[in-house]
């Protein structure tokens, strides 16, 4: 019997476009985070560099620089610098979240200690602006520290809004927007304009980062009420236990009622929480349509990013890049 072969995802259609160039990022990689003076380094960094993500960002710099007709060898390092911002920003937010599972392994401060993982997150971005610096492009560094500035942005917001029953769908899209689609955003800015690329393509290649990285974003907040551990990386229903304000509960308090209110008040607000809690307030988002409703805003924004390469001339790389905004939200289709 002939089993058929499963069709590759457009990750690994750029992935399979991309073999050279990434093999030469991962390279980098191993050979910048190294260490001497301080070997627990490459230890907390190669926990999270090698647990087998998507590498979504720095494939979004190499396809950019591609796609504008890139032929030097900086768009290696701009791919690496911001995969060393990407892991720095992990490193820092399972210290602040608490977390104990990352891309479905034990997070590094559960492994180590939280001192660990925010010196070893400010090592990275360290090495992120040497890579920078390497390219000698100005407008690069200023787009990729720029990034860097709003991530942090996003992650206080996040923190100074989480528990509290107030918080709009407005700030909510200013959190993601900073701590998720700004990198999406600065890698393929970044690899436009490394590549000398006209502004319109340059431009192109930003919004449709940021439209993905919204997009990308809102799935996850989505499937933490309704996903699978395994798919996630993470436990189903972290957020809720954490108190986010993200946009199924936002929008599930704005249409409830007094006696669900003072539920939200309760697990959100103070943080009191029971066996059951997370069912109950899966019963409230589909009650009041919030769930829905944050699908709606994750297709539109994937649409979106589609829309917003037209300006750039069909290539391969184009195509795996648009069929990439419907990957994205494929898991809640």
């Amino acid at each position: 019997m002939n089993i058929p072969e499963r069709t590759p995802n457009p990750i690994e259609m750029l992935q399979s476009s991309l073999t050279d160039e990434m093999e030469r990022v991962n390279g980098l990689i191993r050979t910048r985070m190294h260490s001497d003076s301080a070997p627990r380094i490459p230890q907390v960094t190669a926990h999270l560099v090698e647990a087998g993500g998507k590498r979504i960002r720095p494939l979004l710099t190499l396809a950019a620089a591609k796609m504008c007709g890139y032929t030097g060898p900086y768009h290696i390092h701009l791919a690496a610098a911001v995969e060393f911002i990407h892991t720095a920003t992990l490193l820092h937010d399972d210290v602040v979240d608490e977390s104990s599972k990352r891309r479905g392994r034990p997070t590094a401060n559960l492994l180590w200690d939280n001192k660990s993982s925010v010196l070893v997150g400010d090592y990275l971005f360290a090495r992120s602006f040497k890579l920078m610096v390497e390219t000698g492009s100005i407008e690069v560094l200023d787009i990729l520290s720029n990034a860097a500035a709003v991530i942090a942005e996003g992650e206080v917001l996040q923190m100074t809004a989480a528990s509290n029953l107030a918080t709009t769908p407005e700030t909510y899209l200013r959190v993601i927007r900073g701590k998720t689609a700004a990198l999406f955003s600065a890698a393929s800015e970044a690899g436009a304009v490394i590549a000398g690329a006209p502004p319109e393509h340059v431009r192109a290649l930003e919004c449709f980062g940021d439209a993905l990285g919204i997009s990308f974003q809102l799935t996850d907040d989505l499937l933490d009420y309704g996903g699978k551990t395994a798919a996630l990386g993470k436990n189903v229903g972290d957020d809720f236990r954490e108190g986010k304000m993200s946009l199924p509960v936002i929008l599930a308090v704005a249409s409830s009622d007094r006696f669900e209110r003072d539920f939200w008040d309760r697990v959100i607000a103070k943080g009191r929480q029971e066996d059951g809690d997370l069912e109950h307030a899966q019963s409230i988002m589909l009650k009041h349509g919030s769930l829905d409703a944050t699908r709606v805003e994750a297709l539109a924004y994937a649409t979106r990013a589609r829309e917003a390469l037209s300006p750039l001339p069909p290539s391969p790389i184009r195509r795996h890049l648009e069929d990439l905004t419907g990957f994205v939200v494929a898991r809640i289709v």
